[in-house]
């Protein structure tokens, strides 16, 4: 019987030099058991690992797809031994990716298979700390020094809002828009506020397709079925929306992670709308982001909430956390910036002005306020600025033209 996952938390893994940066996949039929095998390898490289919940998720040619984007490949024997190992086989031969198998067998018979198919690696189940270790040490060291076509994953920046109508669609559209316009690069925009996220209508954009395609289809999900769902706004920016009609669907953790993990080797900068969907902090949104953008506003409700989120889920220095208080007014606030700081156990590092009539106009036109002038333009651009290191030229201009009186 296999391990329950659990036992593994009492036991501290080693961690091995030299194996931080490997991209792993897991692939298994059965999710317990995949969980322990994630387990072990997250407590040996303390990076994420992909999880894939069949031995053909449909990606075409599955040997290439999984060696751009994986330096190991683990894959359980005991859901189909057969359908396995013509996978380790396929995968073994087509790509530079070391491919460790595991099993509760120890049959000799079935280890001269695994190896003869190509398999690098037998991990026994329950897992050793010393085995995995070892192996994921030979694994970095086997791997190319140079893997051509494989592309450094895109910085990730998640925007949550602490209460619905926080503002956090405004601020994720509006950042999306002006990063893409700064920093020149390959840019997309995900909504994850499902089933109801209203990007796309603040952006003036019909979708056929919708982030819910992409989460029903995750066993297909590569590179070019993503980009048959995105819509290019005028701006550059590419959009994944959400959709445009109500749509009763459950996204699991492995399905964002997914969509998530492909988007981001396929753009230089992935933003995603969370809205206030707590549930999504166990995925990849909030693991491995650049920065999240805790959106709030200055009333007891919302610094209570944002409270509570920052000390469960900010109190470790990863991953890195802003605080943006929305429609901020410091002289009718009813609530002191001294106490704003002491309830957020931080001082907030952006603080949009309120400007109801520069939202109410963007959202009658369905223009992003980021493509002309205004106190809330401005302050966005100075966010994206933080993470480009380019000034803000709009608000330079400014500046200089008040300057001449």
């Amino acid at each position: 019987m296999a391990t329950n996952p659990s036992t593994y938390s009492a036991n501290p893994y080693p961690n091995p030099i030299g194996v931080e940066d490997l991209s792993i996949a897991v692939i298994s039929p059965s999710e317990g058991r995949r969980q322990e095998a994630v387990h072990a390898m997250n407590g040996c490289a303390g990076t994420y690992v992909s999880e894939f919940s069949s031995y053909s998720p449909g990606t075409g040619d599955l040997p290439h797809t999984l060696d751009e984007d994986f330096d190991v490949i683990v894959i359980d024997l005991d859901g189909d031994a057969e359908i396995a190992l013509d996978l380790v086989e396929n995968i073994g031969a087509n790509s530079a990716a070391t491919v460790m198998v595991y099993s509760e067998s120890s049959d000799p018979e079935l280890l001269v298979r695994c190896m003869r198919a190509g398999a690098r690696e037998f991990l026994p189940v329950p897992f050793s700390a010393d085995v995995v270790a070892e192996a994921l040490v030979r694994a970095a060291a086997r791997r190319p020094e140079a893997r051509p076509g494989k592309r450094t994953a895109g910085k990730l920046y998640a925007f949550m809002g602490s209460k619905g109508g926080a503002g956090t669609t405004m601020l994720a559209t509006n950042f999306a828009v002006a990063l893409a316009k700064e920093s020149g690069e390959k840019t997309l925009l995900i909504d994850l506020d499902l089933p109801l996220g209203d990007a796309a209508l603040n952006m003036g954009i019909t979708a056929e397709f919708s982030a819910i395609d992409a989460l029903q289809q995750v066993d297909r999900l590569d590179a070019k079925f993503l980009n048959q769902l995105l819509v290019k706004h005028s701006s550059g920016l590419w959009v994944m929306a959400a959709p445009g009609r109500f749509v009763q669907f459950q996204a699991n953790n492995e399905g964002i992670n997914r969509l998530l993990h492909v988007a981001r080797h396929e753009f230089d900068n992935v933003v995603v709308d969370l809205g206030s969907r707590l549930e999504l902090m166990g995925t990849t949104a909030y693991k491995e982001a650049t920065t999240v953008y805790l959106v709030t506003q200055a009333s007891i409700p919302e610094l209570r909430n944002s409270n509570r989120l920052i000390t469960q889920f900010f109190s470790a220095p990863l991953p890195k956390l802003e605080v943006v208080i929305n429609r901020f007014e410091s002289r009718v606030l009813g609530v002191s910036e001294e106490h704003i700081t002491k309830a957020l156990t931080r001082a907030a590092q952006w603080k949009i002005p309120n400007d109801y009539e520069t939202v109410r106009n963007m959202q009658i036109s369905a223009k992003p306020l980021v493509l002309s002038d205004s106190p809330i333009a401005r302050q966005v651009r100075e966010m994206v600025s933080a993470v480009t290191g380019k000034s803000d030229s709009a608000a330079k201009k400014k500046k200089k033209a008040f300057g001449i009186f």
